[in-house]
């Protein structure tokens, strides 16, 4: 009777007390159905917020988390983790609070990525906060502040820092990888900043990775999850497997025969929740024998918990339903997403002050990431309401009639690229139709420079339902005789997709293609003889696909002329090259020089576009490059006058770059990663161990180091107190004065380093720290502007 009173008292143990085995265990799956006996309505668990709110139609495209880390900025990335949360409050209140919501539709944010970026090669490291575990930890504390809100009893949305642990690539073998860490490298670099997470940023939510750790599934390793997690650092929220993970636990890693056994492991291994459906094995487990029903209530009863913290299931208590959709994407949100892009590039280089550029100066902008709206937005992201790209943005900066563009190169041999602009002369006429291309009369004609369009869960044009239409026709000029592989790609919707969009092509008197584009992809080969052709190209949108683009890998020869002819005729060369989220992401189905399934083979600029900066500097013309990237990227510093690393910067990527090249923004990033000369310099890729890896452990020369950044003004230091040394466990205060002696404003990211006491290697595998970051931050100062700056810290703090 006791427990029945409280059970009656307590909606949760009462939804819990309700249901039969087959009920929870379907409830602990990330997309669950409704149960209106329980009173909970349909929910899906996953919903992502990297650096925006991501795939759920328009919102606010903030640079990707490397770039955000390269701004060292915490009270800014707060502010993007409070927008993040803002607009997934906005999209999760257009509907009632008991709708049944879909994938991308709810609260539980699967971000920030703390991993630490160990190794460059890794794909995914742009979601990343770099390779160090301070400052990663640091910025995700702010991250997760910012999307949960002031009240921990009534988060804005909850925060899920992820993998947990030791999750960095490749990613080819993710599924099935063994780590074998130390303790050393476990407690020095890859728990630090899980544990802030957790013990400062009061994460309520946490996942764990597809790996195991000495041979132990990461979501079945209750020392992991549970004697660490809970234990030793007093997590309270709910966990969640990363994504068919628990599954894994017998498809890939043999750690258990079968999925009910894989699902016991992962419940007694102290993972609550299952993205995947590999928890349907639950009611099995219990019946063997192999896992208590009490075991699965405790897990039921943390995702519940969740839910009824952020007010949406059982009458709760909600502050946040007044957000609207007016508040996505609004004036200060577009202006916070161009402060966290100017603040993130990072000058690598200016020699003889060749930035800022001169004002009225003939730019040749070379490259094909110049012009490529995935190398704003990166991966993991929302649909930006109005992107510039670098050329757009050069070209408002300095003005049209100033600025010529060529393509110049693919970024890599083999790998297809957006078909320029400069192919359709005149640009393509745009008709939006309401329901099928070229029925009925359309309902918006427009001029677009080229095919790359992003309409995920997004109306491309006011008065556009979910199905639509679009006509594209012009003139397509290829830049000489050859044969041109042409791509269709339409992003596949991937889950409970039951139709795709159609395309129809046509070039010249051929139709190419028609048909649902099933697969992601339509492939053609056009072969030219160099002249203008009709075009014309059909969409009907009628899916959860995700946009088009039209790719092409054209000869080389071609390009490289084109190039050269541009920058001929001007007084100096933008070159925008570097990477993109078509080669280096999550488990791509990418096979090219330098590339393979999302991670890199070589660090350097892949060979096509070191033959087009090879080519760039034989006229002679000033360089200037700008890397776009999610990783560090070898470049010889001698093929440029200057050099700006400016990652995947956002949906204000372009204006933020041509501001910088113009001087109205003066850089003030700084690396998160090392930038090594080769990839000779690096360990094995699957080798964990953190022996010359990172600043922190590397014992050669960088290209360019850990925290380096220059600025287009000058800072001085002087110390107010001489150098100190302190000993283990005692306080260390550190005073400094800080002096802008340019004729510049600029802002200066101080930072702190602790170097540990000369120490012989414990054994062939431990690596000697060379230093510490123990302290950050911003300072602005006009010129001749000086400040005192302090830190105080325990050496103890990791």
């Amino acid at each position: 009777m006791i427990w029945l009173l409280l059970a009656s008292a307590d909606p949760v143990a009462t939804a819990v007390a309700q249901m039969s085995l087959e009920q929870k265990a379907a409830q602990l799956q990330s997309t669950v159905p409704a149960d209106p006996k329980a009173g909970l309505p349909a929910y899906d668990w996953w919903n992502e917020g990297l650096h925006g709110l991501a795939r759920n139609g328009h919102a606010t495209v903030f640079p990707q988390a490397i770039g955000m880390a390269a701004t060292w900025d915490t009270a800014l990335v707060a502010k993007i983790g409070d927008v993040v949360a803002t607009e997934a409050r906005a999209r999760f209140n257009a509907q009632d609070v008991g709708a049944n919501r879909k994938i991308y539709e709810g609260l539980t944010i699967w971000s920030p990525n703390i991993n630490i970026f160990r190794d460059p090669r890794w794909g995914r490291g742009q979601e990343t906060y770099g390779e160090d575990p301070y400052l990663t930890g640091r910025l995700g504390v702010a991250f997760i502040g910012g999307l949960q809100g002031p009240d921990p009893l009534h988060p804005k949305v909850i925060a899920t820092p992820k993998h947990f642990a030791v999750h960095s690539g490749p990613e080819a073998g993710r599924d099935s990888f063994d780590v074998d860490p130390s303790p050393y490298d476990l407690e020095a670099t890859y728990f630090p900043a899980f544990r802030l997470a957790v013990t400062e940023g009061k994460a309520q939510s946490l996942m764990c990775a597809y790996n195991s750790i000495h041979g132990v599934p990461a979501c079945a390793s209750a020392p992991l999850m549970i004697d660490r997690l809970r234990r030793d650092w007093g997590f309270k929220g709910f966990t969640v497997s990363d994504c068919d993970a628990v599954a894994n636990i017998y498809l890939y890693h043999h750690y258990r025969l079968d999925g009910p056994a894989a699902a016991a492991a992962a419940i007694k291994g102290g993972t609550d929740l299952n993205c995947g459906n590999a928890y349907a094995g639950l009611p099995a487990a219990v019946r063997q024998g192999l896992v208590t029903e009490a075991e699965v209530d405790t897990a039921l009863i943390r995702s519940l918990e969740a839910r009824r913290a952020l007010g949406t299931v059982f009458g709760a208590a909600n502050p946040w339903r007044s957000i609207g959709t007016d508040q996505v994407d609004t004036p200060a949100h577009r202006a916070l997403a161009l402060d966290a892009a100017r603040k993130s590039i990072v000058l690598l280089k200016n020699d003889a002050n060749r930035l800022p550029l001169k004002p009225g100066s003939r730019i040749a902008v070379i490259g094909a990431d110049a012009d490529d709206l995935g190398v704003l937005q990166g991966n993991y992201h929302g649909t930006a309401v109005a992107p510039v790209t670098p050329l757009e943005g050069i070209r408002k900066q300095f003005g049209a009639a100033n600025v010529r563009y060529a393509q110049g190169s693919s970024l890599a041999d083999g790998a297809a690229v957006p078909v320029p602009e400069t192919v359709f002369a005149g640009g393509l006429k745009t008709e939006y139709f309401a329901a099928q291309a070229g029925v009925g009369a359309p309902t918006l004609t427009r001029t677009d420079r080229h095919i790359d369009i992003d309409h995920n869960r997004a109306s491309p044009a006011p008065g556009l339902a979910k199905t639509f239409g679009v006509r594209w026709t012009g003139t397509f000029t290829p830049p000489a005789a050859g044969t041109y592989p042409l791509v269709v790609d339409v992003p596949a919707c991937w889950k409970d997709c039951s139709t795709h969009d159609a395309v129809r092509l046509w070039i010249g008197d051929r139709q190419l293609s028609a048909g649902e584009v099933k697969k992601g992809r339509v492939e053609v080969t056009l072969t030219s003889d160099g002249k203008p052709v009709p075009f014309r190209l059909e969409l009907d949108h009628r899916s959860d696909d995700e946009g088009i683009r039209l790719l092409w890998s054209p000869p080389a020869q071609p390009l490289l002329d084109q190039a050269v002819a541009t920058a001929r005729d001007a007084d100096v060369i933008v070159a925008v090259m570097g990477l993109s989220p078509d080669l280096e992401g999550e488990a791509l189905s990418v096979s090219v020089p330098g590339f393979v399934g999302g991670d890199r083979t070589d660090i350097g600029l892949p060979l096509a576009q070191v033959r087009l900066l090879e080519a760039l500097k034989a006229t002679g013309k000033p360089i200037v490059l700008v890397l776009t990237s999610g990783s560090a990227v070898a470049v010889d510093p001698a093929s440029a006058d200057a050099i700006l690393a400016a990652w995947y910067p956002g949906q204000s990527g372009g204006t933020a770059i041509a501001e910088t090249l113009a001087g109205l923004n003066n850089p003030s990033g700084r690396l998160p990663v090392t930038f090594y000369k080769t990839t000779s310099d690096l360990p094995a890729f699957t080798d964990y161990t953190m022996k010359e890896r990172t600043y922190r452990y590397f014992t050669g020369t960088p290209l360019w180091g850990f925290g380096h950044g220059l600025s287009y003004t000058n800072f001085a230091y002087s110390a107010t107190k001489p150098a100190l040394s302190v000993a283990a466990g005692q306080p260390l205060t550190v005073t400094a004065k800080l002096s802008n002696s340019g004729n510049r404003a600029g802002e200066e990211v101080v930072q702190a380093y602790l170097i540990a006491p000369a120490a012989k290697a414990g054994g062939s595998t431990t690596p000697v720290l060379q230093r510490q970051l123990v302290g950050f931050g911003r300072v602005a100062l006009k010129p001749g502007q000086s400040r005192s700056v302090c830190r105080s810290r325990s050496i103890r703090d990791r």
